[in-house]
């Protein structure tokens, strides 16, 4: 077996640290693909220049990019790219908002969007905390290394784990979320620290695979900006009566 060598993370930072090529993987943090033209856009860059940043985040393997014929499409080359951006948004400072719009957006991102593919936000928090007052995810702490238990399930610790019950499995199930037949290629039951809540929401399958059954339902609609999702009337009435959860009407 290979020795382990220390991960490059200065040559990470350094590919996110640019604010165009920031912009480009905030664009594609809700988990879909883009072609170069659109990221340009959403860089506030020309087209010509938008090639250099998408190298340097593919060197970086940040992203990847799918052909399909003549056009190239990129994406987040994983699910950690979108947990890591998530994690690195708890510590940096607010953008100032300069302009109206940009005032609605920052609103409307904080009340609900995607991260990558599954639920996050003040809307994806209420719903973590739901399934867990309803017993469908238990909280369980691990002792860390000096001895210390973890604290409460809604602080940011990393040795906090939590798992799907019996009782969730059934109640997910009639709820039409596939908990036998979610990929293994990944975690089940994984976590983000939301960056707008400071607590978490739910990420991993599961999280992916809820997320997709709201979407089925038409409890959720994608939103005029990108990652931004709102809860339709069938979705604030679904959710409260189905897991509890309580929704204020500016989502």
């Amino acid at each position: 077996m290979d020795t382990p060598t220390e991960t490059d993370v200065a040559h990470v930072a350094a590919a996110i640290g640019d604010p165009s090529r920031a912009k480009v993987l905030l664009a594609l943090a809700g988990g879909g693909a883009l072609p170069a033209s659109a990221l340009a856009a959403e860089a506030g860059v020309s087209n010509s220049t938008i090639s250099g940043h998408l190298a340097k985040l593919l060197d970086a393997r940040l992203l990847t990019v799918e052909l399909d014929g003549r056009h190239r499409y990129y994406r987040l080359a994983t699910t950690d790219v979108a947990r890591a951006l998530e994690q690195l948004a708890l510590i940096a400072r607010p953008l100032p908002v300069r302009s109206l719009n940009a005032d609605t957006r920052a609103k409307a991102l904080w009340r609900a969007r995607l991260c990558y593919d599954h639920l996050a936000g003040r809307l994806g928090v209420a719903v973590m905390s739901a399934l867990q007052e309803r017993d469908i995810l238990a909280a369980e702490r691990t002792v860390r290394s000096g001895g210390a238990t973890a604290p409460d399930a809604n602080a940011a610790a990393t040795d906090l784990v939590y798992v799907l019950t019996p009782h969730g499995r059934r109640e997910l199930t009639a709820f039409g979320v596939g908990t036998d037949r979610l990929p293994r290629r990944r975690a089940s039951v994984r976590y983000c620290v939301d960056w707008a809540e400071q607590r978490h929401h739910l990420a991993g399958a599961l999280g992916a695979a809820l997320t997709a059954r709201l979407f089925a339902l038409e409890w959720l609609r994608h939103g005029k900006y990108r990652r931004v999702v709102h809860l339709t009337e069938a979705g604030r009435e679904g959710l409260a009566t189905t897991f509890g959860v309580p929704v204020d009407r500016d989502g």
